[in-house]
Protein backbone atom coordinates (compact mmCIF):
# COMPACT_ATOMS: atom_id res chain seq x y z
CA UNK A 1 0.00 0.00 0.00
CA UNK A 2 1.06 3.55 -0.75
CA UNK A 3 1.01 6.07 2.14
CA UNK A 4 -2.52 6.71 3.45
CA UNK A 5 -3.87 10.25 3.38
CA UNK A 6 -5.57 11.90 6.36
CA UNK A 7 -7.69 14.93 5.49
CA UNK A 8 -8.36 16.99 8.60
CA UNK A 9 -10.03 20.29 9.37
CA UNK A 10 -12.72 21.99 11.38
CA UNK A 11 -16.10 20.39 10.56
CA UNK A 12 -17.77 22.14 7.57
CA UNK A 13 -14.40 23.31 6.24
CA UNK A 14 -14.56 21.22 3.06
CA UNK A 15 -13.00 17.91 4.12
CA UNK A 16 -15.64 15.93 2.20
CA UNK A 17 -15.27 18.13 -0.88
CA UNK A 18 -11.50 17.58 -0.95
CA UNK A 19 -12.07 13.86 -0.34
CA UNK A 20 -14.38 13.67 -3.36
CA UNK A 21 -11.94 15.60 -5.53
CA UNK A 22 -9.25 13.04 -4.73
CA UNK A 23 -11.63 10.13 -5.33
CA UNK A 24 -12.60 11.67 -8.67
CA UNK A 25 -8.93 11.58 -9.71
CA UNK A 26 -8.85 7.80 -9.27
CA UNK A 27 -6.42 5.51 -7.50
CA UNK A 28 -7.96 5.88 -4.02
CA UNK A 29 -10.33 3.46 -2.29
CA UNK A 30 -13.92 4.67 -2.12
CA UNK A 31 -15.38 4.27 1.34
CA UNK A 32 -18.28 6.64 1.89
CA UNK A 33 -18.21 6.83 5.65
CA UNK A 34 -15.91 7.87 8.48
CA UNK A 35 -14.23 5.33 10.73
CA UNK A 36 -14.07 7.55 13.87
CA UNK A 37 -11.43 5.18 15.20
CA UNK A 38 -9.98 7.52 17.83
CA UNK A 39 -12.85 9.67 19.09
CA UNK A 40 -15.54 7.00 19.13
CA UNK A 41 -14.39 3.41 18.56
CA UNK A 42 -11.63 3.22 21.18
CA UNK A 43 -13.58 5.09 23.90
CA UNK A 44 -16.61 2.85 23.35
CA UNK A 45 -14.89 -0.54 23.21
CA UNK A 46 -11.78 0.08 25.31
CA UNK A 47 -8.45 -1.71 25.02
CA UNK A 48 -8.64 -3.67 21.76
CA UNK A 49 -5.69 -5.85 22.75
CA UNK A 50 -8.19 -7.54 25.10
CA UNK A 51 -9.87 -10.33 23.06
CA UNK A 52 -13.27 -9.79 24.73
CA UNK A 53 -13.29 -6.09 23.80
CA UNK A 54 -12.20 -6.87 20.26
CA UNK A 55 -14.95 -9.46 19.83
CA UNK A 56 -17.56 -7.02 21.12
CA UNK A 57 -16.29 -4.32 18.78
CA UNK A 58 -16.36 -6.64 15.76
CA UNK A 59 -19.84 -7.91 16.58
CA UNK A 60 -21.14 -4.34 16.59
CA UNK A 61 -19.14 -3.19 13.58
CA UNK A 62 -20.30 -6.11 11.43
CA UNK A 63 -23.86 -4.98 12.11
CA UNK A 64 -23.12 -1.37 11.30
CA UNK A 65 -23.88 0.79 8.30
CA UNK A 66 -20.13 1.29 7.86
CA UNK A 67 -19.63 -2.45 7.29
CA UNK A 68 -22.57 -2.52 4.87
CA UNK A 69 -20.88 0.03 2.58
CA UNK A 70 -17.41 -1.51 2.91
CA UNK A 71 -18.05 -4.37 0.46
CA UNK A 72 -16.01 -6.72 2.66
CA UNK A 73 -16.68 -10.34 3.56
CA UNK A 74 -17.69 -10.57 7.23
CA UNK A 75 -15.83 -13.78 8.10
CA UNK A 76 -12.69 -12.73 6.28
CA UNK A 77 -12.40 -9.25 7.82
CA UNK A 78 -13.29 -10.56 11.27
CA UNK A 79 -10.47 -13.10 11.08
CA UNK A 80 -7.99 -10.43 9.96
CA UNK A 81 -9.03 -8.01 12.70
CA UNK A 82 -8.93 -10.66 15.43
CA UNK A 83 -5.45 -11.70 14.32
CA UNK A 84 -3.85 -8.30 13.76
CA UNK A 85 -5.66 -5.59 15.71
CA UNK A 86 -4.64 -4.23 19.12
CA UNK A 87 -5.94 -0.64 18.90
CA UNK A 88 -7.94 1.79 16.79
CA UNK A 89 -5.04 2.43 14.42
CA UNK A 90 -4.66 -1.28 13.71
CA UNK A 91 -8.39 -1.58 13.04
CA UNK A 92 -8.33 1.39 10.68
CA UNK A 93 -5.37 0.02 8.75
CA UNK A 94 -6.72 -3.54 8.49
CA UNK A 95 -10.16 -2.42 7.28
CA UNK A 96 -8.99 0.27 4.89
CA UNK A 97 -6.22 -1.88 3.40
CA UNK A 98 -8.80 -4.60 2.72
CA UNK A 99 -11.25 -2.12 1.19
CA UNK A 100 -8.48 -0.84 -1.10
CA UNK A 101 -7.41 -4.35 -2.14
CA UNK A 102 -10.98 -5.35 -2.89
CA UNK A 103 -11.33 -2.30 -5.15
CA UNK A 104 -8.01 -2.96 -6.90
CA UNK A 105 -6.26 0.22 -5.68
CA UNK A 106 -3.25 0.73 -3.45
CA UNK A 107 -4.15 3.83 -1.46
CA UNK A 108 -6.86 5.05 0.89
CA UNK A 109 -8.02 8.25 2.58
CA UNK A 110 -9.52 8.95 5.99
CA UNK A 111 -11.31 12.31 6.09
CA UNK A 112 -12.62 12.32 9.65
CA UNK A 113 -12.36 16.03 10.63
CA UNK A 114 -12.19 15.24 14.35
CA UNK A 115 -8.86 13.46 13.84
CA UNK A 116 -7.07 16.78 14.45
CA UNK A 117 -6.50 16.17 18.19
CA UNK A 118 -5.04 12.75 17.28
CA UNK A 119 -2.65 13.83 14.52
CA UNK A 120 0.54 13.12 16.44
CA UNK A 121 -0.71 9.70 17.51
CA UNK A 122 -1.71 8.94 13.88
CA UNK A 123 1.71 10.12 12.75
CA UNK A 124 3.34 7.62 15.13
CA UNK A 125 1.04 4.73 14.24
CA UNK A 126 1.15 5.48 10.50
CA UNK A 127 4.67 6.83 10.02
CA UNK A 128 4.22 6.84 6.25
CA UNK A 129 0.94 8.83 6.36
CA UNK A 130 0.43 12.28 4.83
CA UNK A 131 -1.85 14.97 6.25
CA UNK A 132 -3.80 17.66 4.43
CA UNK A 133 -5.33 20.31 6.67
CA UNK A 134 -8.09 22.25 4.91
CA UNK A 135 -8.84 25.69 6.36
CA UNK A 136 -11.89 27.85 5.66
CA UNK A 137 -13.10 31.30 6.73
CA UNK A 138 -14.50 30.90 10.25
CA UNK A 139 -17.52 33.07 9.47
CA UNK A 140 -18.72 30.73 6.72
CA UNK A 141 -18.00 27.70 8.91
CA UNK A 142 -19.96 29.18 11.83
CA UNK A 143 -23.01 29.78 9.62
CA UNK A 144 -22.90 26.19 8.37
CA UNK A 145 -22.39 24.66 11.83
CA UNK A 146 -25.20 26.78 13.22
CA UNK A 147 -27.53 25.84 10.36
CA UNK A 148 -26.92 22.15 11.18
CA UNK A 149 -27.19 22.89 14.94
CA UNK A 150 -23.69 21.48 15.37
CA UNK A 151 -22.06 24.50 17.03
CA UNK A 152 -22.53 23.03 20.55
CA UNK A 153 -22.29 26.11 22.79
CA UNK A 154 -22.27 25.85 26.57
CA UNK A 155 -25.73 24.92 27.96
CA UNK A 156 -26.33 28.46 29.27
CA UNK A 157 -25.01 30.07 26.07
CA UNK A 158 -27.48 28.86 23.42
CA UNK A 159 -28.15 32.31 22.02
CA UNK A 160 -24.45 32.73 21.24
CA UNK A 161 -24.08 29.57 19.15
CA UNK A 162 -22.44 31.45 16.25
CA UNK A 163 -19.82 32.85 18.61
CA UNK A 164 -19.20 29.40 20.08
CA UNK A 165 -18.64 28.03 16.57
CA UNK A 166 -16.02 30.69 15.91
CA UNK A 167 -14.18 29.92 19.13
CA UNK A 168 -14.25 26.21 18.28
CA UNK A 169 -12.84 27.00 14.82
CA UNK A 170 -9.89 28.84 16.33
CA UNK A 171 -9.29 26.14 18.94
CA UNK A 172 -9.23 23.29 16.42
CA UNK A 173 -7.36 25.12 13.63
CA UNK A 174 -4.64 26.25 16.03
CA UNK A 175 -4.27 22.68 17.26
CA UNK A 176 -4.09 21.33 13.70
CA UNK A 177 -1.43 23.86 12.66
CA UNK A 178 0.60 23.24 15.82
CA UNK A 179 0.63 19.49 15.25
CA UNK A 180 1.21 19.99 11.53
CA UNK A 181 4.38 21.95 12.26
CA UNK A 182 5.56 19.03 14.39
CA UNK A 183 4.82 16.55 11.58
CA UNK A 184 6.96 18.58 9.19
CA UNK A 185 7.08 17.51 5.53
CA UNK A 186 4.22 15.04 5.99
CA UNK A 187 1.81 17.96 6.51
CA UNK A 188 0.23 20.38 4.04
CA UNK A 189 -2.26 23.23 4.48
CA UNK A 190 -4.80 24.23 1.84
CA UNK A 191 -7.55 26.82 1.74
CA UNK A 192 -11.13 25.89 0.93
CA UNK A 193 -11.58 29.16 -0.93
CA UNK A 194 -8.72 28.31 -3.30
CA UNK A 195 -10.12 24.83 -3.83
CA UNK A 196 -13.46 26.34 -4.92
CA UNK A 197 -12.22 29.33 -6.90
CA UNK A 198 -8.88 28.13 -8.31
CA UNK A 199 -8.97 24.33 -8.11
CA UNK A 200 -6.49 23.40 -10.83
CA UNK A 201 -3.32 25.11 -9.47
CA UNK A 202 -4.09 23.96 -5.94
CA UNK A 203 -4.74 20.38 -7.06
CA UNK A 204 -1.40 20.48 -8.87
CA UNK A 205 0.29 21.37 -5.58
CA UNK A 206 -1.60 18.69 -3.68
CA UNK A 207 -0.69 16.16 -6.38
CA UNK A 208 3.01 17.01 -6.02
CA UNK A 209 2.75 16.67 -2.24
CA UNK A 210 1.02 13.29 -2.44
CA UNK A 211 2.96 12.00 -5.43
CA UNK A 212 -0.40 11.33 -7.09
CA UNK A 213 -1.73 12.41 -10.48
CA UNK A 214 -4.65 14.78 -9.88
CA UNK A 215 -5.65 15.57 -13.43
CA UNK A 216 -8.39 18.21 -13.20
CA UNK A 217 -10.05 17.25 -16.49
CA UNK A 218 -10.39 13.66 -15.26
CA UNK A 219 -11.70 14.90 -11.91
CA UNK A 220 -14.38 17.00 -13.61
CA UNK A 221 -15.40 14.09 -15.80
CA UNK A 222 -15.71 11.63 -12.90
CA UNK A 223 -17.31 14.14 -10.47
CA UNK A 224 -17.69 11.85 -7.46
CA UNK A 225 -20.04 12.95 -4.67
CA UNK A 226 -19.97 16.61 -3.73
CA UNK A 227 -17.85 17.51 -6.76
CA UNK A 228 -21.10 17.09 -8.69
CA UNK A 229 -23.72 17.60 -5.96
CA UNK A 230 -22.51 19.95 -3.18
CA UNK A 231 -23.00 18.87 0.42
CA UNK A 232 -24.45 22.05 1.86
CA UNK A 233 -26.63 23.17 4.73
CA UNK A 234 -28.01 25.87 2.44
CA UNK A 235 -30.18 23.75 0.15
CA UNK A 236 -32.24 26.78 -0.83
CA UNK A 237 -29.24 28.17 -2.73
CA UNK A 238 -29.03 25.03 -4.85
CA UNK A 239 -32.76 25.16 -5.62
CA UNK A 240 -32.51 28.80 -6.64
CA UNK A 241 -29.35 28.27 -8.71
CA UNK A 242 -27.21 30.67 -6.69
CA UNK A 243 -24.93 28.32 -4.73
CA UNK A 244 -21.98 30.36 -3.46
CA UNK A 245 -20.07 28.81 -0.54
CA UNK A 246 -17.29 31.42 -0.40
CA UNK A 247 -18.07 34.65 1.45
CA UNK A 248 -21.64 33.66 2.25
CA UNK A 249 -21.21 35.35 5.63
CA UNK A 250 -21.23 38.79 3.97
CA UNK A 251 -24.96 38.46 3.32
CA UNK A 252 -26.14 35.97 5.94
CA UNK A 253 -24.26 36.76 9.16
CA UNK A 254 -26.39 38.89 11.54
CA UNK A 255 -24.59 42.22 11.86
CA UNK A 256 -24.72 42.50 15.65
CA UNK A 257 -23.26 39.02 16.08
CA UNK A 258 -20.66 39.57 13.36
CA UNK A 259 -19.22 42.47 15.37
CA UNK A 260 -18.81 40.24 18.43
CA UNK A 261 -17.61 37.30 16.34
CA UNK A 262 -14.74 39.39 14.98
CA UNK A 263 -13.93 40.71 18.42
CA UNK A 264 -13.52 37.13 19.60
CA UNK A 265 -11.61 35.52 16.72
CA UNK A 266 -10.76 38.46 14.48
CA UNK A 267 -7.06 38.47 15.36
CA UNK A 268 -6.71 34.87 14.23
CA UNK A 269 -8.84 35.48 11.13
CA UNK A 270 -6.42 38.22 10.10
CA UNK A 271 -3.45 36.02 10.92
CA UNK A 272 -4.94 33.40 8.60
CA UNK A 273 -5.38 35.97 5.83
CA UNK A 274 -9.11 36.69 6.14
CA UNK A 275 -9.88 40.46 6.24
CA UNK A 276 -12.36 41.69 8.82
CA UNK A 277 -15.61 43.52 8.16
CA UNK A 278 -15.13 45.53 11.37
CA UNK A 279 -11.48 46.34 11.91
CA UNK A 280 -11.96 49.02 14.57
CA UNK A 281 -10.59 48.47 18.06
CA UNK A 282 -13.01 47.55 20.82
CA UNK A 283 -10.83 47.87 23.89
CA UNK A 284 -13.87 48.59 26.08
CA UNK A 285 -14.95 44.98 25.57
CA UNK A 286 -11.50 43.47 26.10
CA UNK A 287 -12.26 41.89 29.48
CA UNK A 288 -15.49 40.24 28.25
CA UNK A 289 -13.70 38.95 25.13
CA UNK A 290 -10.83 37.47 27.15
CA UNK A 291 -13.22 35.83 29.61
CA UNK A 292 -15.32 34.23 26.88
CA UNK A 293 -12.26 33.01 24.97
CA UNK A 294 -10.78 31.49 28.13
CA UNK A 295 -14.08 29.86 29.10
CA UNK A 296 -14.47 28.13 25.74
CA UNK A 297 -10.82 27.16 25.44
CA UNK A 298 -11.10 25.17 28.67
CA UNK A 299 -14.53 23.86 27.69
CA UNK A 300 -13.35 22.43 24.36
CA UNK A 301 -10.16 21.01 25.87
CA UNK A 302 -12.07 19.32 28.69
CA UNK A 303 -14.73 18.01 26.32
CA UNK A 304 -12.05 16.43 24.10
CA UNK A 305 -10.33 14.87 27.11
CA UNK A 306 -13.64 13.50 28.42
CA UNK A 307 -14.62 12.10 25.03
CA UNK A 308 -11.42 10.07 24.81
CA UNK A 309 -10.86 9.15 28.47
CA UNK A 310 -14.39 8.58 29.82
CA UNK A 311 -17.53 6.75 28.63
CA UNK A 312 -18.83 10.04 27.15
CA UNK A 313 -18.74 8.69 23.59
CA UNK A 314 -20.61 5.58 24.70
CA UNK A 315 -23.41 7.73 26.10
CA UNK A 316 -23.53 10.09 23.10
CA UNK A 317 -23.47 7.76 20.10
CA UNK A 318 -23.83 4.16 19.03
CA UNK A 319 -20.96 3.18 16.74
CA UNK A 320 -23.31 1.06 14.64
CA UNK A 321 -25.30 4.17 13.70
CA UNK A 322 -22.34 6.10 12.29
CA UNK A 323 -22.55 6.70 8.58
CA UNK A 324 -21.39 9.86 6.84
CA UNK A 325 -22.60 9.99 3.24
CA UNK A 326 -19.52 11.63 1.82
Amino acid sequence: MKPPVFIVGCPRSGTSFLYHLLLSAGGFAEFHTQMNAFDVLEPIFGDLSVPKNKKTMMREWLGSKAFQVSGLDAADIEAKVMAGCNNGSDFLRVVMDEVARKQGVDRWIDSTPTNIPHMLRIGRDFPEAQFIHIIRDARDIALSLDKHKWSRPLPWDRKRSLLAAGLYWEWIVRKGRKYGAMLGPKYMEVRYEDLVEQPQPLLNRIGEFLGHDLDYARIQQASVGSVKNPLTAFKEELKEGRFSPVGRWKNKFPEDRLVWFERLVGQYLVEMGYPLAHAESNSQHALAVRALRLEYRYFYSFKQWAKVNTPLSRWMVSYSDILIDK
